[in-house]
């Protein structure tokens, strides 16, 4: 099948609507949708939040009669299944008459992979496959590590100053970045599940962990690591909205945890003091949380890159310099790599965020790591989209 200039064009489209669903349909991808006959859009919608429908079906609903002999185009590969609260959408685009089916990418939902495709191909319809592929998974890159792993994908954000420092040497950090790089990082909160802190952080700032770059903007949940129970309880998070997960020893204060869950705050227990952030990941994927952002210090920025979590680094660089020995660095840690074994990034992109640079990339895995089992609970049917 021949691929025109158009083609592209629709596709991106598409990808622009499901985009627009960022940060609302956790645990589902982000997905969307444009139907075009005779070489015009006829209708075109994307996929807003968990059990509402898809945009597949919301767009086929949009056009109304006039489906028959079209051409589709969708972001992510159509489902087939019926362990969701909404109807299969192969079912809905066959029954539409839609002639063609351009997909941007298959779907890794083992329910779904390959079998949405394929039912539609059996019936007829023309499919093309991995249109505009990498650009969809990017866009859906949290979705794609959490239904095949079990585990959120985690956004390492450090704010820092030329000289790597990120807080005097009493603590003090407001503030290192200028207005503009703090508004970005307020709407780069809206889009995860949760923040990841540590005590330490939380003692020092008292801050509230939520995104307000505007009134409607949605919060993520809070997971703070406070092994011995050390946040005052008249503190911000304790306090204001959204949810605040604790993670503590077992041996941390009964009575205090007892205290919180009365509070309505939720205690995630670990053994011993130091806890395994993989195994964390392990408990919040559990919760179907589907990424996670850390705003934590330098002790805790170095466990995450040692204990191999950290999926994206996203660096915002002030032009200061704070100097001095004992100011606080970007990654602390007793451990560190040679110049051969050092954390690198990939796929890097450098940009102006106001008077600051941005630099983010993925994470290069120097040794693959096993693939976890399947935690998540969409694997083991317990939760229909």
């Amino acid at each position: 099948m021949k691929v025109t200039g158009k083609d592209i064009s629709f596709m991106k489209r598409a990808l622009q609507l499901a985009a627009k669903a960022r940060g609302m349909t956790s645990p589902n991808p982000m997905v969307g949708a444009v139907i075009v006959k005779n070489g015009k859009i006829i209708a075109e919608d994307y996929h807003i939040r968990p059990g509402e429908l898809h945009a597949e079906a919301l767009a086929i609903l949009k056009a109304e009669e006039r489906t028959k002999n079209s051409t589709l185009y969708v972001t992510l590969e159509p489902c087939c299944h019926l362990d969701k609260r909404t109807p299969p959408c192969t079912k809905a685009i066959i029954n539409a008459g839609i002639k063609r089916v351009f997909i941007a990418m298959g779907d890794p939902n083992p329910k779904v992979s390959g079998k949405g495709i394929a039912e539609l191909k059996k019936r007829g319809i023309d499919v093309v496959e991995g249109f505009l592929g990498d650009e969809a998974k990017q866009l859906n890159e949290v979705y794609c590590k959490y239904i095949t792993t079990g585990t959120p994908f985690v956004t390492l954000k450090v704010a820092m100053t030329l000289d790597g420092r990120i807080a005097t040497p009493e603590g003090r950090s407001k503030w290192i970045t200028g207005e503009k790089a703090r508004d970005l990082v307020h709407r780069m909160r809206s889009g995860a599940d949760a923040l990841l802190t540590a005590v330490g952080t939380v003692k020092a700032d008292n801050p509230e962990f939520t995104a307000r770059h505007r009134k409607d903007a949605k919060s993520p949940k809070r997971i703070v690591i406070d092994p011995h129970l050390e946040t005052p309880l008249d503190y911000k998070i304790f306090n204001t909205p959204p949810e605040t997960v604790m993670v503590v020893s077992r041996e941390a204060d009964t009575a205090k945890k007892q205290l919180l869950r009365g509070r309505g705050i939720r205690i995630i227990e670990s053994e011993g003091a130091r806890v395994d952030l993989k195994w964390l990941m392990r408990q919040l994927g559990l919760m179907e949380i589907t990424s996670v952002m850390m705003e934590g210090g330098s002790s805790l920025n170095a466990y995450a890159l040692q204990d191999g979590i950290v999926d994206k680094a996203v660096f915002f660089i002030a032009p200061k310099i704070i100097g001095g020995l004992h100011s606080i660095p970007a990654i602390g840690g007793k451990e560190f790599r040679t110049l051969e074994k050092a954390f690198s990034l990939r796929d890097m992109k450098v940009r102006r965020i106001g008077e600051d640079l941005m630099v983010e990339g993925y994470l290069q895995q120097t040794v693959k790591e096993k693939k976890q089992p399947p935690y998540s609970p969409f694997l083991k049917g317990e939760y229909n989209i």
